[in-house]
């Protein structure tokens, strides 16, 4: 049964200083199909390598516009819930669903990213970047050709994710066993030290009991009990300061506050200062009392002390005798996970063989529910290759590729072989392909050109795109290679497509363009560059202009406008035979 997909998510802004061409940008993204054209040089690809830049890709120095120190660029996303947990379990902000997400390269190639205002990774916002935005390009495209690829693509277009799930769990849980069968045996072989060691650690454990974060802890309420009478007399003489009869602080502020308060209601300006004022006056108040009471509690207690530091002392004892590294911390930490083991590990090595058989049996059970799982996962797989082929293939035809024929094929290795089975299951999956009638089915990287593999590209996310959580795709040199007719259908899926995410589309044919829900053109200036006024959302008669343009190389040219006109209103037509 296939998964309900997920909310989609979308790009809303982007903005580019100083990247290559371009000196500054602010680009606003709509739904549907939005088209970027302009002459060559002019930095339509620039937009991608800003998105390239904000979802984590490599950074380089050579991006930086010349003569300039850095560049920044910075993209808005309307996010879903699933993606704003990531993005706040991290530190990021988000506010009404939409995240922003900022990255700046310095012209010695130093790169900085935030996630939502908060500091982070390339690596990081590359991982919450594979639910937000897929970019196809010609290089990007031969993704396509990798074999995980291909089987996550299969199990994204079956939906079975509950299959994956059980199958994962059983995975995860057999390899564990076998991971402490392996353990086991090892330490068997020298079970008279480990026991002796083990059940130190236990008995050391059940006698001082040390808690997560203990030792940080008695830190603390040492010093504090240190520094009882420097405490004391500090804070005292603190809040004599505040409160002393000749030269009182807090008479003072109240005096101030009755003269400001007289003054309210002549400037709406003022008045915001003097409640301010107030609040500030309010907030040392509170905070005085605080320190009052504070000063009230605080009290000398040698008998506490000693407790407290002979506590730290058992504590360090623990860490000193089997603890590891050098780090006190960290190597308390370590020990409290390993004290937690200790006892089921014990067992296992005073059941000695008969324990280890125990777990073998173990293992055996858990082997035929992952294997029995395994099955139910291929066989699903298989099934829907079929039609996932069927599917592809039929979206090639209608991108002008009559003959060509996809085939996902997936093998089955053995599954009475415990060493054959992966994390992904037990099979391999290759996207088969040929443009000919009766051409020999090879390996998408061995059988199709690039331009072929955009159009592979397209067809697989025209079917996938009901299912897939992604939102916004990108596309460039999708239409590289092709003319005419083909154009035509290129832009018709992409329009497609477009229903049910945000699409959009560097391109440099008037038949793609043609197919555009929102058309924005890029110039540069006589200068050479990019300025936010040279990139302009184009309507109407400016639209026929540049689709003329595309054309034929002129716009001015009355018959390039012409057949312009002629196109759009094709497009038009077929576009609303599309959505009847």
């Amino acid at each position: 049964m296939r998964k309900k997909a997920a909310p989609k998510t979308s790009l809303r802004e982007l903005t580019i200083r100083n990247l290559g061409v371009i000196d500054t940008a602010e680009i606003e993204f709509k739904s549907g199909l939005t088209v970027i054209t302009g002459e060559t040089g002019a930095g339509k690809t620039m937009v991608l390598t800003a998105l390239n830049l904000i979802l984590g890709g490599k950074s380089d120095s050579d991006f930086v516009r010349s003569g300039q120190e850095r560049l920044v660029v910075s993209g808005k996303f309307e996010i879903g819930d699933a993606i704003s947990a990531v993005v706040e379990d991290a530190g990021g902000f988000v506010e009404e669903n939409e995240v922003i997400i900022n990255r700046s390269v310095t012209n010695q190639g130093k790169s900085k990213i935030s996630l939502g205002g908060a500091v982070s990774s390339a690596a990081q916002v590359s991982e919450i970047a594979e639910d937000l935005i897929e970019i196809h390009a010609q290089a990007s495209s031969a993704r396509l050709s990798k074999s995980a690829v291909q089987l996550d693509l299969l199990d994204a277009f079956a939906g079975h994710e509950q299959l994956v799930t059980e199958y994962s769990e059983n995975y995860e849980k057999h390899i564990l066993l076998r991971k402490r069968i392996v353990e086991l045996e090892k330490q068997l072989s020298i079970r008279e030290v480990e026991i002796a060691k083990l059940e130190g650690i236990v008995k050391d454990f059940e006698r001082i009991r040390p808690l997560p974060g203990e030792i940080a802890t008695l830190d603390n309420e040492i010093n504090k009990l240190g520094a009882v009478e420097e405490l004391n007399s500090g804070i005292i003489e603190g809040l004599g300061t505040l409160n002393s009869e000749e030269n009182s602080a807090m008479v003072a502020l109240g005096i101030s506050k009755k003269i400001l308060d007289n003054l309210r209601g002549k400037d709406s300006v003022l008045d915001a200062l003097i409640e301010d004022h107030s609040e500030s006056i309010y907030e040392l108040i509170e905070v005085t009392g605080k320190l009052e009471r504070y000063l009230s509690q605080l009290e000398a207690d040698p008998t506490g002390f000693d407790f407290l530091q002979n506590r730290k002392s058992e504590l360090l004892g623990l860490v000193k005798k089997y603890g590891k590294g050098t780090d006190r911390e960290i190597a308390y930490e370590n020990l409290l996970s390993e004290g937690a083991d200790a006892s089921s590990r014990l067992a296992d090595l005073q059941g000695g063989d008969l324990r280890l058989e125990e777990l073998q049996v173990e293992s055996t059970k858990l082997f035929a529910e992952l294997k029995s799982t395994a099955k139910k996962l291929s066989k699903s797989r298989i099934e829907w290759a079929s039609k996932l082929s069927a599917d592809i293939t039929k979206e090639l035809a209608l991108l002008a590729m009559p003959n060509a024929k996809l085939l996902v094929d997936v093998s089955e290795n053995d599954m009475d072989n415990a060493k054959v089975y992966s994390a992904s299951g037990v099979n391999e999956v290759s996207f088969l392909f040929t443009s000919h009638n009766d051409g020999k089915l090879l390996s998408i990287a061995k059988g199709a050109s690039g331009g072929e593999l955009s159009r592979v590209m397209l067809a697989v996310e025209v079917v996938l795109a009901k299912n897939s959580a992604v939102g916004t795709y990108i596309f460039d040199e999708v239409d590289a290679g092709v003319g005419g007719k083909a154009a035509v259908e290129v832009g018709k899926r992409l329009a497609l497509l477009a229903k049910n995410s945000q699409v959009i589309v560097v391109t440099h044919l008037a038949q793609v363009a043609s197919w555009a829900d929102n058309h924005l053109v890029v110039t540069k200036s006589e200068a050479g560059s990019v300025t936010q006024s040279n990139i302009i959302e184009v309507t109407g008669s400016e639209r026929r202009r540049e689709i003329a343009r595309l054309l034929s190389g002129q716009d001015e040219s009355i018959s390039a406008q012409e057949h312009a006109g002629e196109l759009l209103d094709m497009v038009a037509k077929a576009t609303a035979e599309m959505i009847g």
